[in-house]
């Protein structure tokens, strides 16, 4: 994910001296980039794993930054105290979109500004976590969900954050995702990313493990852009907001 945090900061435009937030700040990718540009930054996650090995990341990496457990919809921060909110396919997880731009809204200064990233739902990655959050479901045998916001469609989320008075710019990338072979990636997030960790606990108490592996290496290799390895590219725009700025929609050919 370290290229599209580069790229949200360079959208972000940071300043030395401002104070950022990175909302669902995983292992800190994100946060780490934005305190080499003297900001004082604060990471925000819900899970306490992450928190720990983004601080310990910023301790090994000699960098000035806070980290904090929290959710996007109720921030452990006061009222206008942020310069910048940033987010690298962080607060599209969260279950309520506009207690997220609720508290964005209290939380940036009169003059803050936004930059997030959000995956366009489409493509070989996003059939292979959808399929597999619908086996974790029927598994458990829960209701389904309501369809989640957005965030990659600039018409919602301009009608989300003009509550706040923001008005957006969007650039869509793309970013790849590489490993020695469909059998190696699959195995590696499975291992480390934590949805999936959490997702194989509960299919393997009920013996479909390896049912649903076996499905989800079909996708991938179905969609595998490398005859000699494996390679799958998604889209994800960035999102760039800022109170009183003219709303235009721009494409971008950055890969």
């Amino acid at each position: 994910m370290l290229p599209a945090a580069r790229i949200v900061i360079e959208a972000a435009g940071l300043r030395s001296g401002e104070r950022v937030v990175d909302v669902g700040c995983g292992t800190g990718n994100a946060a780490l980039l934005a305190a080499e540009h003297g900001t004082d930054v604060i990471g925000v996650d819900p899970a306490a794993r992450l928190i720990q090995v983004a601080a310990g990341r910023a301790a090994l990496q000699r960098v000035q930054a806070t980290f904090r457990l929290g959710k996007a919809e109720a921030l452990p921060l006061d009222h206008a105290s942020a310069d910048v909110i940033l987010s690298v396919f962080g607060v599209i997880f969260a279950s309520d979109a506009e207690a997220v731009a609720a508290e964005i809204g209290r939380v940036l200064k009169p003059d803050g500004r936004i930059a997030i990233s959000a995956w366009v739902p489409a493509g070989t990655m996003f059939a292979m976590n959808a399929t597999a959050a619908e086996r974790v479901r029927q598994a458990l045998e829960a209701p389904r969900q309501p369809q989640p916001f957005t965030w990659h469609d600039p018409v919602a989320l301009a009608r989300l954050l003009q509550p706040s008075g923001f008005a957006l710019s969007f650039e869509e990338h793309e970013l790849a995702f590489t490993a020695a072979s469909a059998r190696d990636f699959l195995d590696q997030q499975m291992k480390d990313h934590p949805l999936a960790v959490a997702g194989i606990a509960v299919l393997d108490k009920l013996g479909q493990a390896q049912r649903v592996h076996d499905d989800l290496l079909a996708i991938l290799e179905s969609g595998n852009e490398d005859p000699k390895g494996f390679r799958v590219t998604s889209r994800y725009v960035v999102a760039t907001a800022s109170r009183g700025a003219i709303h235009r929609i721009a494409n971008s050919d950055t890969k």
